[in-house]
């Protein structure tokens, strides 16, 4: 307030994490009668469902990564903090940060994410790459261009498993890694190292189950295999991954499947921050929150997105998912508008759309609306890339997105920006290669091709 003036301060609602749940409430209260801080560790919102295509060299960076100022630039009631939150009492809807400033708020949305999920894997945190954050998927694109630069160098390196690529989980994020490794090594590599032999590259995806993409009709289970097996990669379904060294995979049963390069997408929990909030939490750490997205005990503490534990109709908690993360951020904003109009809250009602995954190029599975109609194919794929573009921030990075789509598709190269070869090495050449032993004959795995 201005001095002299004697009108009431106006509510303010803190929000920490900027992922979909964060930015759909922050936008759906944008231009409304309420104060809003927006808290990230990072200063722009990552697209999460394409840090595979940045891993891969399919898009840049700033592809999937918007500034957050840059999105609420004309929204006068939206501040934007970039700080790293280490403390939440919801008893005083305050956070810390760690430089040490605190903000309180009339009401607290924890929307913090996920992290990666090692289920005490020996040796996954250690010597594993996940992809759960843009930086993420620059290490591993910087990984991926840096074992073969070094292949490149010595081919002697392909039997220390430098071109030796193994992919744990087999849901979307596996599936579609997989499938965007395929791609690079079938079309890019072959262009970029023309004394390369790049029909020695190997790809593996191993999941403990005995089917891709689980959520999926067993029809999308098949298709997905098909076009994987199609494009080289060798599915280890019904595996577990045993322990993961410095060179290597060890699966159960016996294999070993020598390695520089291994993806974690076998599974996430809530981030770290969840751990240290003494709330209640459920399966994967996650904060169990009533129907309204609030915490029992504290009506105006709410949490979204990947950190929540919200029961869905069907008994169990709501998936984690982009589209559930979104939907919750704009109810929870609605309920804010309710409350400070005097008007009984409702439960949050999930509007299921669908889901979908890329497997290739061109190759897709979508299962659309409320009763999942299923699509296959090129068909598929299109859909994918609509979808996916309308969901993304800012008009820049739809028509930057499909630009690099529309490139690497009819022109069968990557742009020569995205390929960097300037990161330091980070794999020790000097460790000892494992020798991977012959498979056992009752270990369930699907053959290539």
């Amino acid at each position: 307030m201005t001095p002299g003036d004697d009108r009431p301060a106006r509510p303010r609602v803190v929000i920490v994490g900027a992922g979909f749940a964060g930015l759909g409430c922050a936008r759906e209260l944008a231009g409304t009668d309420v104060d809003i801080t927006l808290i990230d560790r990072n200063n722009y919102h990552q697209f999460l469902p394409l840090l595979y295509q940045v891993a891969t060299a399919q898009l840049a960076s700033d592809d999937v990564g918007t500034p957050l100022r840059n999105l609420f630039r004309k929204e006068d009631n939206i501040d934007v903090v970039q700080a790293e939150v280490v403390g939440v009492d919801p008893a005083t809807r305050t956070v810390t940060t760690a430089d040490g400033a605190s903000y309180t708020g009339d009401y607290l949305v924890l929307a913090t994410g996920a992290r990666a999920n090692f289920y005490r894997t020996p040796g996954a945190d250690e010597h594993t790459l996940p992809l759960y954050s843009l930086a993420d998927a620059e290490r591993l694109r910087a990984r991926i261009i840096e074992v073969f630069d070094a292949a490149d160098r010595d081919p002697r390196l392909i039997d220390q498993g430098a071109l030796t690529f193994v992919v744990v989980g087999g849901g979307a994020t596996g599936v579609e890694t997989a499938g965007g490794i395929a791609d690079f090594v079938n079309r890019v590599a072959p262009g970029e190292y023309h004394d390369l032999p790049v029909h020695e590259a190997r790809i593996h995806l191993v999941d403990h189950g005995n089917a891709l993409l689980a959520p999926f009709s067993d029809k999308a289970h098949a298709y997905a295999a098909k076009v994987l097996q199609r494009d080289g990669v060798r599915l280890h379904l019904g595996t577990g991954v045993k322990e993961i060294t410095p060179s290597a995979v060890h699966l159960e049963g016996g294999s070993t499947l020598p390695s520089r390069c291994v993806i974690w997408a076998g599974g996430v929990q809530a981030g770290d921050l969840a751990s240290r909030i003494a709330l209640p939490q459920g399966r994967g750490g996650r904060v169990l929150a009533g129907h309204d997205l609030s915490v029992d005990g504290y009506p105006n503490v709410f949490v979204l997105g990947d950190v929540a534990g919200v029961e869905s109709p069907d008994g169990g908690l709501y998936p984690q998912l982009g589209s559930v993360a979104l939907q919750q951020g704009q109810w929870t904003a609605k309920t804010i508008r309710s409350d400070l109009a005097g008007q009984p809250r409702t439960a949050f009602h999930y509007h299921d759309k669908g889901i979908m995954a890329m497997i290739g190029r061109g190759a897709a599975v979508a299962e659309m609306g409320a009763k999942h109609h299923e699509l296959h194919g090129a068909i598929a794929f299109s859909s994918w890339l609509g979808v996916h573009a309308w969901l993304m921030s800012g008009v820049r990075t739809r028509v930057d997105a499909f630009i690099s789509w529309g490139w690497d598709y009819f022109s069968g190269n990557r742009s020569p920006g995205l390929i960097d070869h300037s990161t330091p090495p980070t794999v020790d050449w000097s460790q000892p290669a494992e020798v991977p032993t012959p498979r056992s004959p009752s270990q369930p795995t699907v053959p290539a091709r």
